[in-house]
């Protein structure tokens, strides 16, 4: 079979019924149908074939085990997301059965009421017991899970070899030892960023905050106060600062890059380093530097030590307005498989969020290993509140970042002036 890049209708494989699962409670539908078809949505990637295949694979055991069943699965732009999932979550009739999404959206569709509990389903779940803890996190609010982790991925620093063989650096092994090396590179080669970095790169500049003992945001169970304003969270939000300048990446160019651009930049030759993703790896060798460039962590404050990094990465949830709850949640369960997951990172370069299959790519892989060892070392998520997405689409983060590298204002009155608009959006939330 093969998937169409919009949509796919697939056939079904008639099957003995005895392979069906328990039925699952809880569904805010008053139907759990056995056969019939199931409805889903996918993420469209850059370039998806690998991801159709990988998926195809799927369903086509799937039907195999449910007779008289069949899926449809449509692939939606990333960017549209946000808009086509919470206009599911108000018409069902129109709505998928199973939805991947973001992560860091868990929290407000739950809020949304979209999402259905599967805390029971997960915990029997064999596989699950191998998921890792921030992999969990990102699919559980108020200890409860809405969701099977998906794929996982996190960032780490891209260096030039060639760069650093001419002018006799070695790798940076604190962020001290990143910002001096970044300048001495932009000094003796005018002609690159020492690292590019951005205004816009969240994801880019939350480690050096982390790294410094702040937070973006403190609190439980739903209720968070921001701490972006912290002594610590403004020391981190100044080592970030201080990369911004004609002596390494000059504001004019560099405050209104995002993650990509960085990368875009490295990878065309134009910097020295860059913090960029497991995920990033693909364009980075589509680039000139191919062949020349090693990646390590994001090194600490001190000497060996990795900076926190986010975890980012999607999930796969069931939509309370299935009627075909049993049969969504052996799917998701499929998809999210150690199996898949594997098959997943071999087609498209996603980590997979089960620990011991991580293991298993990075002995296959030697990119990973950098990638690994920092989701290992330590990572953090964002705070799990549906006031998240307001922060996010309102770039108070990247405001901040900006304010400062532009001279608007100090760190102090930046982050104080984002810590209101926090909390404001964490106040509208209950």
């Amino acid at each position: 079979m093969k998937l169409s890049v919009r949509m796919v209708a697939v056939a079904a494989v008639l099957a003995t019924a005895a392979c069906a699962p328990q039925t699952s409670g809880n569904s805010s539908s008053d139907k759990d149908e056995k056969t019939g078809t199931l409805r889903v949505w996918l993420f469209q990637e850059v370039n998806n074939t690998p991801k159709e295949e990988v998926v195809d694979s799927v369903l086509a055991e799937f039907e195999k085990a449910h007779e008289g069943t069949d899926v449809t699965v449509e692939y939606i732009p990333v960017e549209t997301r946000a808009q086509r999932i919470k206009a599911a979550f108000n018409d069902p009739e129109s709505a998928p059965d199973l939805v991947e999404y973001g992560n860091t959206d868990t929290a407000g569709y739950v809020k949304d009421g979209g999402l259905a509990d599967v805390t029971e389903e997960f915990a029997a779940w064999d596989e699950a017991k191998d998921t890792d803890p921030t992999a969990r996190q990102s699919v559980t609010v108020g200890g409860k899970i809405y969701g099977a982790p998906y794929f996982v991925g996190v960032r780490a620093l891209y260096y030039r070899t060639d760069v650093f063989e001419e002018l006799g650096l070695d790798v940076p092994k604190t962020q001290a030892e990143l910002i001096s090396t970044a300048k001495e590179i932009r000094a003796a080669k005018p002609e690159l960023y020492g690292i590019a970095v951005g205004g816009a790169y969240t994801y880019g500049a939350m480690p050096f905050i982390w790294s410094h003992g702040g937070e973006l945001a403190t609190g439980t169970g739903g209720s968070y106060a921001a701490a972006i304003d912290s002594a610590a969270a403004r020391k981190g939000i100044e080592a970030y600062t201080s990369l911004f300048g004609d002596d390494n990446c000059p504001p004019a160019k560099c405050a209104a890059m995002t993650g990509n651009d960085t990368i875009t930049a490295f990878a065309a030759g134009k910097a020295a380093m860059a913090i960029g993703g497991d995920f990033s790896h693909a364009a980075v060798e589509a680039g000139k530097v191919k062949g020349t460039y090693a990646v390590v962590p994001l090194p600490g404050l001190k000497p060996g030590s990795i900076a926190p990094a986010f975890a980012g990465g999607n999930n796969l949830g069931v939509l309370k307005s299935t009627t075909h709850r049993t049969l969504a949640v052996d799917l998701m369960k499929r998809l999210a498989s150690k199996k898949a997951q594997g098959e997943l990172f071999e087609a498209m370069g996603f980590l997979p969020t089960f620990s011991d299959v991580r293991q298993q790519v990075a002995a296959k892989e030697a990119f990973v290993k950098p990638f690994v060892e920092t989701l290992a070392a330590d990572t953090k998520f964002v705070p799990a509140s549906p006031a998240w997405a307001q922060i996010d689409a309102g770039q108070v983060l990247p405001t901040m970042f900006q304010e400062v590298v532009s001279g608007k204002k100090d760190v102090a009155t930046a982050s104080a002036d984002a810590a209101k608009k926090m909390n404001d959006a964490f106040g509208s939330v209950g």
